[in-house]
């Protein structure tokens, strides 16, 4: 008799503008055998299932559905957090994500002790924002080990440096390569040191031809805001970047990214390049950056552990 194939599953918590753009993209590229979806809103979860349902006969794919079953992520290999309220960025002119803080941060707390209570026990990748804030709760009220719960963190945010910079060099932004550090918000930056363009170091193409990097910095900074007050939300982008990290899981393809996963030189969660495998961080790295970089990270850490000691206190009081 030949070996039982084992069923993949993954789990979708949130089915707003990207939570449905990730569970659609899943099943688009049959990344799964097995899909929860959970949604607090009942007729939204409900009806996203019912349309998947509705394209499975046109579909290269069949995706078995599960809607609002908690306890059925209990052998899933992978969940997904995409809870949050886009409604609470409007009007937001300081473009900063933790104006998301105290909604996402309760709601992450409730999520966070049903995934525990279904026994779960796979790789929990958190898109909610503030990032590095949720995934830091939601390691720390799950009690799974810090390297099964990572954050999409700076993927995105390298994703838009790297257009950026493709966009100068008018090449595919997948030829260019490098980081952004430190939080998926304001404290942020581009770590110059790590990009590389046509073959070589970014800081000596500059030598050669001009490169506005402060420019860059900010539109890789900005953009998902760029594309927030345009059409209301952010969905393609961020959600690309978790249903990539997803496959690299379930395929345990030990792909070296930029996610927020937790850092024992500081204490808590920031992006940082770590290989990514079948548990979630299966190895971390050390870049050789600059001192104006070391100190950059330095600050943007300090930012996002104040914001996360202040909210795990405010939680406990409530």
């Amino acid at each position: 008799m030949g070996s039982e194939q084992m069923t993949r599953k993954i789990g979708v918590i949130g089915m707003g503008h990207v939570g449905s753009t990730v569970a659609h993209d899943i099943i688009a590229k049959g990344l799964t055998d097995e899909m929860v979806l959970i949604d607090t809103n009942e007729a939204k979860v409900n009806a996203d299932a019912l349309d998947f349902e509705d394209a499975m006969a046109n579909a290269t794919f069949h995706t078995k559905l599960i809607v609002n079953d908690y306890s059925a992520l209990k052998d899933a290999d992978v969940v997904i957090s995409a809870i949050g309220n886009i409604k609470l960025l409007e009007n937001n002119t300081t473009n900063d994500r933790f104006v998301e803080l105290p909604f996402t941060s309760q709601q992450a707390a409730k999520v966070a002790l049903k995934i525990k209570d279904s026994g779960f026990d796979g790789v929990l990748i958190d898109i909610t924002n503030p990032c590095d804030v949720i995934t830091a709760i939601y390691q720390t009220m799950t009690g799974l080990p810090k390297n099964q719960v990572i954050g999409t963190g700076t993927l995105l945010d390298s994703a838009r440096m790297k257009r950026a910079v493709g966009k100068v060099f008018k090449i595919d932004p997948r030829s260019v390569a490098g980081y952004n550090l430190g939080e998926h918000g304001n404290s942020q930056f581009t770590a110059w040191s790590t990009v590389n363009v046509l073959g070589k170091p970014i800081v000596k193409v500059a030598q050669e031809r001009p490169v506005d990097f402060t420019q860059l910095d900010e539109i890789a900074r900005a953009g998902g805001f760029t594309v927030l007050h345009g059409k209301n939300y952010t969905s393609y982008g961020i959600a690309t970047a978790a249903v990539r990290l997803a496959d690299i899981v379930m395929r345990d393809a030990r792909a070296e990214l930029p996610v927020s996963n937790f850092r024992n030189e500081y204490h808590n969660y920031l992006s940082y390049p770590a290989v990514i495998g079948k548990t979630g961080v299966v190895e971390t790295l050390q870049l050789d950056l600059t001192d104006e970089e070391i100190e950059k990270l330095r600050l943007s850490a300090q930012y996002i552990k104040t914001k996360f000691d202040d909210t795990m206190e405010n939680l406990q009081d409530n």
